[in-house]
C-alpha cells in the first residue's frame, strides 16, 4: 500500500483548514509582533470590556483569532479540538452553515463574557490593587479575552447534539463515553468553576455562552426544517 503524506491534510475540508491555518498565523504573527516590538495584536484585536476606551466592535469577531502566546498549549488543544469535532461537522453541516454557526457561537462568547463582566464590575468606581489606585478606564483595558474557546465549545456542543451516541475516549477514563455525556460534563464543569472563580484565568462563561449560542441555533434550524433525517445527522 501506498502511503500519500498528503492525505492527512487534503482529507480535511475546506473551512476547518482555514480556520487552523488562520489561527496559527495570527498566533505566530503575534508572537512575532511583541517580540520585535512592532505591535500588540493581541491588545488590539482582542476582546476588551466595551466600557474600556480600547474597545471597539470589531473585537467581537477578531478575538477568535487571537491566543495566548505565553505557551503553546491554548492554541494547541483550541485546534486540536477544531480538527477533531469539526471535521465530520462541516461534513455533515455544508461548508457554508459550518462557518456561520462556527462565527455564531464565537460572537455568542463574547456576548457572554460582556455580560460578565458588566454585571462583575457594575457600579464599581475605584479600583485598588494593593499599591495604587488604578483609573477605571485603565482598568477596563485590562479585562480582556482571546482565543477561539468559545467557538470550539459551540463545536463540542453541536457534535454531542448530532452524534449523541458516538463513543469519545476521555483523559483517564478506560472506557468510551457518549458524545452526548460528554458535552454535558462539559457544560456542568464550565458552570461549576464559572460560578466557584476556579481557574480564573479562563474564561468559563464564554465557553458557555459558545455553547448557548450553537444550541439555540441548531434547535432554530431543527424547528424549521433545515436540519432533518435526510442531511444525515441524527
Amino acid at each position: 500500500m501506498q502511503y500519500n503524506k498528503g492525505s492527512f491534510w487534503a482529507a480535511i475540508p475546506p473551512v476547518t483548514k482555514h480556520l487552523l491555518v488562520i489561527n496559527v498565523i495570527a498566533w505566530l504573527a503575534t508572537m512575532a509582533f511583541q517580540r520585535a516590538g512592532i505591535i500588540d495584536l493581541q491588545g488590539l484585536l482582542g476582546l476588551h470590556f466595551w466600557k474600556g476606551s480600547d474597545f471597539n466592535l470589531y473585537q467581537f469577531f477578531t478575538y477568535m483569532f487571537m491566543h495566548d502566546t505565553r505557551g503553546i498549549s491554548h492554541i494547541f488543544f483550541n485546534m486540536f479540538s477544531l480538527w477533531m469535532f469539526g471535521v465530520s461537522l462541516e461534513r455533515a453541516m455544508g461548508s457554508k452553515r459550518y462557518l456561520f454557526y462556527y462565527i455564531t457561537c464565537g460572537l455568542g462568547a463574547a456576548l457572554m463574557q460582556e455580560l460578565v463582566w458588566q454585571f462583575t464590575w457594575q457600579g464599581v468606581q475605584v479600583v485598588n490593587n494593593g499599591y495604587d489606585i488604578i483609573p477605571m478606564d485603565q482598568f477596563y483595558n485590562m479585562l480582556l479575552t482571546v482565543g477561539a474557546s468559545g467557538a470550539v465549545f459551540g463545536i463540542l456542543l453541536a457534535f454531542g447534539m448530532l452524534f449523541p451516541n458516538v463513543p469519545l475516549f476521555i483523559m483517564f477514563i478506560p472506557v468510551p463515553v457518549k458524545a452526548k455525556w460528554v458535552v454535558l460534563g462539559y457544560g456542568a464543569i464550565e458552570l461549576l468553576f464559572g460560578i466557584s472563580g476556579t481557574m480564573s484565568g479562563v474564561a468559563h462563561f464564554a465557553h458557555l455562552g459558545g455553547m448557548i449560542a450553537g444550541f439555540f441555533l441548531i434547535w432554530y434550524w431543527r424547528r424549521n426544517g433545515t436540519l432533518n433525517r435526510s442531511n444525515g445527522l441524527y
